[in-house]
């Protein structure tokens, strides 16, 4: 419903101010009226806090001061920062003094009293390991750092922005594509990824002393850290502060620099030359990690001092010499020369550690242009000169080729008329041997021919037996019968003889062996054993007296002639 505001000028008039709206709040809901009516009268200048469930009409002069709002609800992790505009006692019976701060942490429903601004409405952070943020004590102004936890700012601290130079800003971020990055949280701790092999140098400009970081490492700059910013020469030939960069590569990596020399008879060259280096550290040494970021711009520094060896060590030698040996010329006066007159293998800067290790001379042009031409004219009668030789050894070559190949023809005809004498011989063994084949193929032959001749006949004589055979043999099978009565009754005849003569000659040998056995018995072994050892005259006396003609006594090892002895035994009487 709605009221009138009546304005009472006198007793008999009344004048409509406005129509007022009634004012309703739910129990979710509050509000803040300005210059409220207390005991009937308007208190102007102060404040009244009106919570629902509740309905009302604004009296006279009273007003909303933000309308009607809802109930503050905080989660677990919200909190809302109060401060005391005047001097009250909280819900909680504290003294609250003006201009004091506290925190209002959830969960809970919160309604500000009239003597309470709420500054904020803060949230827990939650930071991982490789998260953190930047917060500031605004008592002591002193900033630190958290990360790897969840954080819940306390009354008196705040977020603080860490402000970057402009060239750190554009090197952390160039390489980024997503447009949310673009725009740093300065709030949000600064964050790095070192590359792999380079070092990042940091400066605490409170505690006044560096880091080295190496990577790959995540780095995390803290309140009062800044990094060094690299600033190396660069193009062809260098100059300075061309490259800006947060990390510095430790290498292995080569740079190339144009230089310009010239030689003891006055010819400009440009060198364009390429060097390998790293640098040689320890990373477990802090000063000697250190001692790389001695030398501001290194690339510059090692250009320099390489270029000026360079230069004086053409400056002493001539065009010519140059020309012929400038590899040479150019790492004898880089490297140096050990004792034994070996070129060294590096050139070490002590500064920072920086090693050089090979020097490619990739290009060498004159830089006046008579001194091209006659590089030029040089070149072509060398080119002429060396063509020449070539083709002089070319044909000295083809010569010697040409009398080795003859050489060896001639040794090839020798040893080919060798091998035909050879084959000859072979041919020859081999047409013997084919004629005594031949020769003897043909007397098979024949042999065979007459072989077969024979049998054609025997074949004949064998049907003509066969006929003549049936005529006799009646005939013949008589006669075949005698005979065989016959030849029986002489093999019956022969057989007796030859039985008789046999007993004969086993009685004959009895007589004999026995006769043999009496006379040795009879002499006895030691008559026998004084005759072997008796002499030839005794001997003969000894078988004189025996009755023996002849004795012969050996042991068998003494080959003896019997040729003739057999005559006397053979037809002669018996033995005496």
């Amino acid at each position: 419903m709605d009221v009138l505001w009546i304005c009472r000028l006198c007793s008999s008039c009344w004048k409509v101010i406005g129509e007022v709206k009634i004012t309703s709040l739910s129990n979710r809901q509050y509000c803040v009226v300005l210059n409220p009516w207390v005991n009937s009268k308007p208190s102007l200048g102060k404040k009244e806090l009106r919570k629902g469930e509740v309905s009302f009409f604004l009296k006279p002069g009273e007003t909303l001061e933000a309308g009607i709002q809802n109930v503050i609800i905080l989660g677990e992790e919200e909190a809302l920062l109060l401060k005391a505009k005047e001097n009250f006692l909280d819900e909680k019976k504290q003294q609250r003094l003006a201009g004091d701060r506290w925190m209002f942490y959830g969960s809970a429903d919160y309604v500000p009293p009239v003597e309470v601004e709420i500054v904020e409405k803060r949230k827990s952070i939650p930071l991982d390991e490789n998260e953190g943020i930047y917060v500031r004590d605004i008592k002591s102004g002193k900033v630190r750092m958290i990360t790897g936890e969840s954080c819940m700012l306390k009354p008196n601290e705040e977020l603080w922005k860490k402000e970057l130079p402009k060239v750190v800003e554009e090197l952390l971020f160039k390489d980024r594509t997503d447009e949310e990055q673009k725009e740093r949280d300065k709030t949000r701790v600064v964050t790095y990824r070192a590359p792999h092999n380079s070092a990042v140098q940091i400066y605490d400009y409170k505690e006044k002393k560096s880091r080295v970081v190496f990577g790959p490492e995540l780095i995390m700059l803290g309140p009062d850290e800044q990094f060094t910013i690299i600033s190396l020469s660069g193009d062809q030939p260098k100059r300075p502060h061309v490259i800006k960069a947060l990390s510095l590569l430790l290498g292995p990596d080569f740079m190339t620099d144009i230089v310009i020399v010239e030689t003891a008879d006055h010819a400009r060259l440009s060198l364009k030359l390429s060097y390998n280096w790293h640098f040689d550290i320890d990373r477990q040494n802090v000063n000697d990690a250190a001692k790389i970021f001695q030398v501001p711009d290194f690339v510059g520094d090692a250009c320099k001092a390489i270029a000026s060896r360079v230069r004086g060590a053409v400056a002493s030698v001539s065009f010519d010499s140059f020309h012929k040996n400038s590899a040479k010329i150019i790492r004898q006066a880089v490297f140096g020369i050990e004792e034994g007159g070996k070129v060294r293998t590096s050139f070490v800067f002590n500064s920072n550690n920086l090693v050089i290790t090979n020097i490619d001379i990739q290009s060498v042009e004159p830089v006046d242009q008579r001194t091209r031409d006659s590089l030029q004219k040089s070149v072509q009668l060398a080119i002429e000169i060396t063509t020449k030789s070539q083709e002089a050894a070319a044909r000295q070559e083809s010569s010697r080729l040409e009398q080795e190949a003859l050489g060896r023809l001639e040794r090839q005809k020798i040893s080919d008329e060798a091998e035909a004498e050879k084959a000859r011989k072979h041919l020859i063994q081999l047409q013997a041997e084919s004629a005594a084949v031949e020769s003897t193929g043909q007397a098979t032959a024949e042999a065979k021919a007459r072989a077969e001749a024979a049998s054609i006949e025997g074949e004949a004589a064998v049907k003509q037996a066969q006929s003549s055979a049936n005529a006799t043999k009646i005939k013949s099978e008589a006669e075949l019968t005698t005979s065989k009565a016959k030849q029986i009754a002489d093999i019956e005849h022969i057989k007796a003889l030859n039985e008789l003569e046999i007993n004969k000659a086993r009685s004959l040998a009895e007589i004999e062996s026995n006769k043999f056995k009496q006379i040795v018995d009879a002499i006895g072994a030691d008559t026998i054993r004084s005759m072997a050892e008796a002499g030839p005259a005794m001997q003969a006396k000894l078988l004189g007296g025996l009755g023996l003609k002849s004795f012969l006594i050996t042991d068998g090892n003494s080959p003896i002639n019997l040729f003739n002895t057999a005559s006397g035994l053979i037809g002669g009487g018996a033995p005496q």
